[in-house]
């Protein structure tokens, strides 16, 4: 499957003309065949708006898990406010995105990885101004995926009702482990668990260098609008054609 919107959109078609109901993480048990799909947001807001608006176009819901503690982008800050609220807006919903590396002295306690888990779930509520439920591991370790966490109030999709209940498709790292349309004709599995990550889809087909440089890249180019909003008259000091 190519990493356009074009092939992603053909990938709900297949999905509705194989029966399945596009559902969440609170409704599919009224579904006889279901699918749920999600994206985790490791990178880009950006792209998670646009796929956010692609999905809309396409009759689509999902859940987009977004991480508190990236180093690439501050859910707080009034821009990203704003498209998280877009993301909501479009009938999408928010979870948390957890990345337990960030907590070294939680190491198999699962207790207090639960209790992290549920502040971070109340400060995202804050930042996207909704009330978030569900959560998502960052590259989980063995560790929390055996220990099938459970969190008071949330939804764990790592949990074993989804993770092994549910067959679990992914493209982590810009690569399909099994061929997902392939399954999804066969109607082999009643209940498909579909992770995407916004980041890796655009118009025309790229690949993977091409999407790493070009977000690394285009780095400079948002760092000069950020001190374009805070320094006055930033272009008397370095102009926008200087930017490499």
């Amino acid at each position: 499957m190519e990493f356009t919107y074009g092939a992603y959109g053909r990938l709900i078609g297949k999905l509705r003309a194989c029966d399945y109901t596009l559902c969440s993480y609170h409704d599919w048990k009224a579904a006889d065949k279901c699918v749920i799909l999600r994206h985790d947001v490791d990178y880009d807001m950006d792209k998670a708006v646009e796929m956010a608006e692609r999905e809309n176009d396409l009759g689509v819901r999902s859940t987009y898990f977004v991480l508190l503690t990236s180093d690439l982008y501050n859910v707080f800050s009034m821009e990203n406010g704003r498209k998280l609220r877009r993301i909501t807006d479009l009938g999408h919903e928010i979870g948390l995105h957890f990345d337990e590396v960030r907590y070294p002295e939680l190491r198999g306690d699962m207790q207090q990885t639960a209790s992290r888990i549920i502040e971070e779930s109340a400060l995202l509520s804050s930042a996207a101004g909704c009330k978030v439920t569900t959560v998502s591991m960052h590259r989980p370790s063995r560790e929390v995926l055996d220990a099938d966490l459970k969190i008071p109030g949330m939804i764990n999709s790592y949990g074993s009702e989804y993770f092994k209940g549910f067959k679990y498709l992914s493209d982590s790292r810009r690569r399909w482990r099994e061929p997902v349309e392939e399954i999804v004709e066969a109607g082999t599995f009643p209940k498909l668990h579909i992770l995407t990550h916004a980041f890796w889809y655009n118009d025309e087909e790229l690949t993977i260098e091409q999407s790493i440089s070009g977000y690394i890249n285009g780095g400079n180019g948002a760092r000069y609008k950020i001190m374009e909003s805070n320094i006055t008259d930033l272009e008397s000091i370095m102009s926008r054609s200087e930017v490499k």
